[in-house]
């Protein structure tokens, strides 16, 4: 248990929650949840880039115990991973579920058992990921989890591709924010998503996260984190991501007291052999210097890392 009350259980006192589920079921009618504002009917069963309805569509859901250290605890993270990213970079370690859109379509009382289930297995958090494209759908399965006994921190869980509009349906309700800043170029993220503006995107997003949530606290008797920010970055090959210039972002603009999870586990998935310069895996030193860069940053909050590199 967090040593405070999730954020969307006072939500749902004050009568808050349900205005935000409206304002987010209505939005759904003309899509513009995401970046890529595809603009169609979802409500009405249409589909943009994310080909999702009304429906969230969902993977797996499990106890997850590779998350980072202050989510993990003794019981794991309960992981909701939903389908079809809005974001799909070429090289998604998920490429089955995030561009092949492998699940089962889901009602929000579906959704809200779920929840109730990973908490009854002892869950820390209910960890959604990848969740961008499907607000609407978590905010009225919350609102139906929390009157039926939901009680743990609520973590966002998403690619940093989102709009500052559709986090403020989210302003709270979410306990954590767990964004990656995966590129600073918008070259990059042009070549493996097709999202130029992904960066600066990105940057507004985590400053609107942090504005809400605060640094991340962390609970000193459990170790589990119960409010706050969590930034991921996937250091890639040939220094791809822009590290320094991320990591300056995280010390200068959000906090030296941000906590950063520096992963290694780049490896090529998905359509990444495509790139040559994503078709190598990321080697220890070129994740070293990453750590160092972070550090040199100001960025000394660091998720204890479960370093695994192949070598091809």
């Amino acid at each position: 248990m967090a040593p405070s009350t999730p954020a969307y259980l006072k939500a749902l006192e004050a009568g808050i929650l349900q205005r935000r589920v409206n304002q987010g079921i209505d939005a759904l009618a003309d899509c513009t949840l995401c970046p890529r504002s595809c603009r169609v009917n979802r409500a009405a069963g249409e589909t943009g880039i994310c080909n999702t309805g009304r429906r969230a569509v969902v993977a797996s859901y499990n106890a997850h115990f590779g998350e980072e250290t202050p989510l993990v605890g003794r019981n794991g993270s309960g992981t909701i991973f939903f389908s079809n990213c809005s974001l799909q970079c070429n090289f998604c370690q998920n490429y089955e579920i995030s561009h092949l859109g492998e699940g089962r379509a889901l009602t929000d009382d579906q959704l809200a058992a779920i929840m109730l289930e990973l908490q009854q297995t002892g869950c820390h958090n209910i960890n959604l990921v990848t969740p961008s494209h499907v607000v609407p759908q978590i905010l009225a399965a919350v609102k139906l989890a929390a009157r039926r006994g939901l009680v743990v921190p609520l973590v966002y869980n998403s690619s940093g591709y989102d709009r500052v509009e559709t986090l403020q349906l989210l302003d709270g309700i979410v306990d954590i924010y767990m964004p990656d800043f995966k590129f600073w170029l918008p070259t990059v993220a042009r070549d493996t998503c097709n999202a130029p503006d992904y960066p600066e995107l990105a940057k507004q997003a985590l400053l609107e996260m942090h504005r809400q949530v605060g640094d991340l606290a962390i609970d000193s008797a459990s170790g589990l984190a119960y409010k706050g920010i969590l930034v991921r970055h996937l250091v890639l090959p040939g220094g791809l991501a822009g590290t320094a210039k991320i990591m300056a972002f995280l010390a200068d603009s959000l906090s030296r007291n941000t906590y950063v999870n520096v992963m290694s586990q780049y490896r090529p998935c998905g359509r990444a052999r495509e790139m040559p310069a994503l078709a190598v895996a990321l080697s220890p030193a070129e994740y070293d210097q990453a750590v160092r860069t972070a550090k040199a940053s100001g960025i000394t909050r660091l998720d204890k890392p479960r370093r695994v590199f192949q070598l091809w």
